[in-house]
């Protein structure tokens, strides 16, 4: 009860003596932009007294309107305790700490600071408000703001109202730590469709959050943009075209270059070019290259050119063993590309399409040529073939040309025929009596010659031919083998050879001519002794040949004592087609029974030497009777000489009717290759006419 009394006392007596002076309101901290008005309130209650502002410490006065300070006062009803600091306009120098004071009550307000913001000026683009670059090289634009701006500002880059990326922000610090260059740089590469285009730098802050633009135009230089056009685009080979280059730059173009295949065109000036199309501008594009002072451009076309088929690769001839693979291939090109097909030379069958021809495990049957062929699809332009061999590598096949048939010790010849891939290592003739390879042997001999070319691929070929002089009974019971070896294997044929015999009539009419021509001789031979014996003196003159191993053993004395001016030679022959039998020549009678001496010579012809020191001779004449002269015609036709060479000479009796004995013969080069007609026989013969006359010296 006591508390609340005394409580009640308090109340009136602190009504009847009033409350102490306070501040109602006190000034804040605040933001004003620079020429706009700052307002700083302060209020006090219970206050009749002096009221001032201090401005960092230094009073600005007691009176309302504040002398001295001309954009300063105070306002507000002084009674009631409103006591508001005014500044208008604010400048940057208003920027301070403010504090409300009641100097007679001792109070003073929380300082307020009054920070003034600087509005930023529109910022300047270096090099605007036009700015060059070219076009495709890297570049850069710079704004910058300068200026008491309060906060820095933020430099901002615009497009189209669209804000840009790849800037760089830079800012300079004064030394009194106020802002000083701010600057923005925004790298690009510009393009020529950015000439005449227009950028915005954006300054704002916080004093002006809409910012401040300047705006720049690009003004772009750029190489020439190049359009390339070719009419008509597509055309056929030989037909006329037109190409046509446009361009477009900055500064102006200032020449034209032309080019097809990277090769310059030579005279071609100016935007227009006019050709003749072929297959080549379909691989070698057409280019123009179009300048300026900033740079060139350069831009091609090909054209679509139809055209026919042309053969770029060849097939290749191959040589495979026997149930080995082989392929071909062939390259063709052509606009639209061709029908590639494969055939057999002479065949219709088509075997493969495309440009390759497979063959697998060949038999020697596929042996031959194979065409490649090549067919246009729509233009209707040409085409073309090419071929290639295919070899069969096997054993070689062994084929026997039919003989002819041969006369009884006269000459034979057999012939067989080998084709053989790879070529035989050898070829071999066999018989009973033994065999042969190459060169002679006793009666034998072996040629070879290359033999014509056949189709069927079955590689190259040779002719092996086995003479046979002076044929005996058993050649004609026996069979010759002709045999060829390579490393796949061994062919062979076996040939009989035919006999042929003379007609009676024949032999009779060749018995008769040959004893009317020795009568012929006998007569003769009388008649010249006779004449001799009267004309010439006593003397016994006889004829010598010089060379014989038995003239000693075959003449008289008589003849020993003879002059030896007489002695010589008395025919002279490089070679001879007559060959006789030595030994039947030496035993020959003479004619005249001792009466006249008469001397004769056998000249002996060799067709070759045998290893064994045997003589190859040629065989007696198939024509005439047995014991008749034997003649060699080799005509010049067939290239058939026999390897002759003049053996001895030897003297003896003149005693058979040969008239020709002595004889000029040309030797022939060489041997040639054989007739391969079957009827032919090897050696022909002809009859060949007597001489005009024999010179003898006889002595009776």
């Amino acid at each position: 009860m006591l508390a609340s009394a005394l409580l009640v006392f308090l109340c009136c007596f602190k009504g009847h003596a009033g409350s102490s002076p306070h501040f109602l309101q006190q000034p804040e901290d605040m933001v004003v932009l620079l020429g706009e008005e700052a307002r700083l309130p302060c209020a006090l209650g219970a206050y009749r007294g002096l009221v001032q502002w201090t401005k960092d410490g230094l009073a600005l006065g007691g009176e309302r309107d504040l002398p001295g300070w001309s954009r300063y006062w105070i306002s507000g009803n002084s009674a009631s305790g409103q006591h508001d600091l005014h500044i208008k306009p604010v400048e940057l120098e208003d920027e301070a700490s403010y504090e409300c004071q009641a100097s007679q009550a001792g109070l003073r307000s929380r300082p307020a600071q009054l920070h003034v913001m600087v509005p930023p000026e529109p910022p300047q683009v270096l090099g605007g408000p036009s700015v060059s670059l070219v076009a495709g090289v890297p570049g850069n634009l710079t704004c910058r703001s300068r200026g008491d701006s309060r906060p820095a500002p933020e430099l901002l880059w615009f497009r189209d109202g669209i804000r840009l990326d790849g800037t760089s922000f830079h800012q300079t610090t004064l030394k009194d730590k106020a802002t000083g260059t701010v600057e923005n740089t925004l790298f690009l590469t510009p393009s020529s469709h950015d000439d005449g285009a227009t950028l915005i730098c954006r300054a704002r802050s916080q004093a002006l959050p809409t910012g401040r633009d300047t705006a720049v135009t690009l003004s772009l230089q750029y190489p020439p943009m190049v359009t390339l056009s070719a009419e008509p685009q597509t055309v056929q080979e030989g037909e006329k075209v037109t190409f046509l280059c446009q361009a477009t730059a900055q500064p102006p173009v200032t020449g034209y270059r032309w080019a097809k295949g990277g090769s310059p065109v030579l005279g071609a000036r100016g935007p227009r070019l006019e050709v003749v199309a072929d297959a080549t501008f379909l691989t070698e594009p057409v280019s123009c290259e179009v300048s300026n002072a900033v740079g060139s451009a350069n831009r091609s076309t090909a054209l679509e050119v139809l055209y026919g088929p042309i053969l770029q690769a060849k097939p290749k001839s191959v040589s495979v063993d026997v149930g080995k693979d082989a392929s071909f291939s062939c390259v063709w090109r052509g606009n639209p590309l061709p029908r590639i097909t494969w055939t057999r030379l002479g065949g219709s069958q088509v075997l493969s399409s495309g440009p390759t021809l497979r063959l697998p495990s060949v038999a020697l049957e596929d042996a031959g040529d194979y065409v490649c062929r090549a067919e246009p699809r729509r233009t209707g332009l040409g085409g073309g073939k090419a071929q290639a061999r295919l070899t069969v590598n096997a054993p070689p096949v062994v084929t026997a040309l039919q003989p002819a048939p041969a006369f009884l010790r006269g000459p034979a010849r057999l012939q067989c025929v080998v084709f053989a891939s790879p070529a035989p290592d050898s070829v071999v003739w066999s018989w009973d009596e033994g065999f042969l390879e190459a060169g002679s042997l006793g009666r034998f001999l072996v040629e070879a010659f290359p033999a014509p070319e056949v189709e069927g691929g079955q590689g190259p070929g040779l002719i092996s031919v086995l003479h046979i002089s002076g044929t005996q009974e058993s050649d004609f019971t026996t069979g010759f083998n002709c045999s060829a070896r390579n490393r796949l294997g061994e062919g062979r044929v076996q040939i009989h050879l035919g006999r042929r015999d003379l007609l009676p009539t024949v032999r009779i009419v060749a018995g008769a001519a040959s004893a009317a021509t020795s009568l012929l001789m006998v007569i003769t031979g009388v008649v010249l002794c006779c004449w001799r014996h009267g004309s010439l003196s006593k003397q016994k003159n006889l004829v010598w040949i010089p060379g014989s191993s038995e003239g000693s053993s075959s003449r008289g004395p008589e003849e020993e004592t003879g002059s030896s001016e007489d002695r010589g030679p008395i025919v002279h022959t490089d070679h001879s087609d007559l060959v006789l039998e030595e030994k039947e020549a030496l035993e020959t009678k003479d004619p005249t029974n001792g009466y006249y001496k008469v001397r004769g010579v056998s000249v002996s012809l060799s067709l070759g030497e045998a290893p064994g020191g045997g003589l190859f001779l040629p065989p007696p004449s198939p024509i005439g009777l047995p014991g008749t002269p034997t003649y060699y015609d080799f005509k010049p036709h067939l290239d058939l000489v026999p390897p002759c060479r003049l053996y001895r000479a030897r003297a003896g009796y003149l005693t058979t009717p040969h008239p020709r004995a002595f004889t000029s013969y040309m030797k022939p080069i060489s041997f040639g290759p054989p007739d391969l007609s079957s009827g032919t026989p090897p050696f022909p013969y002809a009859t060949l006419s007597p001489p005009s006359h024999q010179r003898l010296q006889t002595h009776v």
